[in-house]
């Protein structure tokens, strides 16, 4: 479980802001579950999803969506996984593979979370932010993501990574939101998961 708590390059949770924040977040708060959903509706609700909003620059670094209070889905769990490291709470990474437009190719791998509920075992949630037709909730044991799988080669990415794909740092170091979204991280998937 160790991994899921390390601090690193972009979970970058004992950056002063992001440790200041998590505390924050904490602040009266004793059941890790109760922790776990505060910080999830701060990165969800606070936190504006790139896109959505048009908003430069694009961020990666845990600390630098929380400095300037926007990322790609992607920086948003990689912001979360570092609030709840930083409460003691194992956070990974987990990944779908969706479409892009119009239920068909091409695909393009979207970031999501889970956390480790000692009452519920591993916890997927999904900070992307909510807007029409999106609603993701925290509702333990159930799970209420942003998407569900509803295409022929969508998938559910059964792993639970400590540290982001490269695809993703790759697809994060472009300069601007649009370059993001004109190439979208993806990947080949295993025909077990299509």
């Amino acid at each position: 479980m160790n991994t899921y708590l390390e601090v690193s390059e972009h979970i970058d949770w004992r950056a002063p802001a992001v440790f200041s924040k998590a505390r924050n977040l904490a602040e009266g708060l004793s059941d890790p579950e109760e922790i776990a959903r505060a910080c999830f509706e701060f990165v969800r609700d606070e936190i504006k999803h790139s896109w959505d909003y048009k908003m430069n620059p694009v961020t990666c670094k845990a600390s630098d969506a929380l400095a300037h209070k926007t990322g790609y889905c992607y920086a948003k769990s990689h912001l979360l996984a570092a609030l709840l490291r930083a409460n003691n709470i194992p956070a990974g990474l987990c990944y779908q593979r969706l479409t892009i437009t119009n239920d068909k190719s091409p695909f393009c791998l979207h970031g999501l979370n889970a956390v480790y509920l000692e009452k519920f075992g591993w916890y997927r949630l999904d900070a992307r932010g909510n807007k029409e037709g999106v609603s993701a909730q925290f509702c333990p044991p159930i799970e209420k993501l942003a998407y569900s799988i509803s295409t022929q080669g969508e998938a559910d990415l059964p792993e639970i990574w400590a540290q982001p794909h490269p695809a993703i740092i790759k697809a994060l170091s472009l300069k601007s939101y649009q370059e993001v979204a004109d190439n979208l991280p993806d990947i080949e998937i295993l025909p077990i998961y299509k």
